[in-house]
């Protein structure tokens, strides 16, 4: 099923993934009679390798290790925001000319995440004068990630240290732009957590049992399954994926 995703991601179609629930929106069945029709009234020809550089290799590279979604597990303190978080404030159109391809760039786009949230967040996200945070975990409300498709949102989250967004709904090409550059796990949850934890409560997300832990407040949240997708964020994003599967031909040297 994570290779169906996968396909369909990779197709640019919109209408294969549109939903930020891939369980809901797509299925495999019908993927595959999609494809069987197509390839019969247009024949594919092999395509030669094209070197292709992306984001993704920032994620897949900061991972020492790749885990199973049924023992990957987060620690840390969180940081919460409400609903409507866009993606200007995530990462203002400014700072989208930093490449995140390039290590340095990368690491400078990540300093910059969450730097055009309002006053009213009296904690930032960043501290002065440093290039990573504290907070491994984000906590949002309805709708997170709305606004522009730029991906580097979900790129200057990876980058600035955060693991994983827990949020109750979100933009979908959002998620899709999550999923597509492996940088954070998009998780939802029916639970409005934001207003129950406080930024820099400590918590763990297991994802094998779909649950994040407060251990500020020794309350458990229950969390929608990580589903499809999960094996593509393990992996660094949807090519470093599709590589490891064999869908792509291998990067050479």
């Amino acid at each position: 099923m994570a290779a169906s995703t996968a396909s369909a991601a990779l197709s640019g179609n919109p209408n294969l993934t549109s939903s930020h629930k891939p369980h809901a929106s797509l299925s495999p069945h019908s993927c595959l009679r999609f494809s069987t029709a197509i390839s019969r009234k247009f024949p594919f020809k092999s395509l030669t390798t094209i070197p292709f550089t992306t984001a993704t290799t920032a994620a897949s590279t900061r991972r020492s290790t790749t885990v199973t979604a049924s023992s990957t597990s987060f620690h840390g303190l969180c940081y919460v925001v409400h609903d409507n978080i866009d993606t200007d404030q995530i990462i203002p159109a400014e700072y989208l000319t930093l490449v995140p391809s390039n290590p340095d760039e990368y690491q400078k786009l990540g300093s910059y995440a969450f730097i055009g949230l309002p006053s009213s967040y009296e904690t930032r996200f960043i501290e002065a004068g440093e290039l990573k945070t504290k907070y491994t975990i984000v906590i949002a409300g309805q709708n997170f990630g709305c606004g522009s498709s730029r991906e580097h949102a979900p790129v200057a989250l990876g980058a600035a240290g955060a693991r994983a967004v827990v949020a109750e709904s979100y933009a979908r090409i959002f998620f899709r732009n999550s999923v597509s550059t492996g940088e954070v796990y998009p998780l939802e949850t029916e639970v409005r957590i934001c207003e129950e934890c406080r930024t820099g409560d400590v918590v763990t997300i297991e994802l094998g049992e779909s649950k994040l832990i407060n251990h500020t407040t020794g309350k458990e949240y229950k969390l929608n399954p990580v589903g499809d997708v999960g094996p593509v964020i393990e992996a660094g994003g949807i090519f470093a994926y599709a590589r490891k599967t064999g869908m792509i031909p291998a990067q050479t040297a």
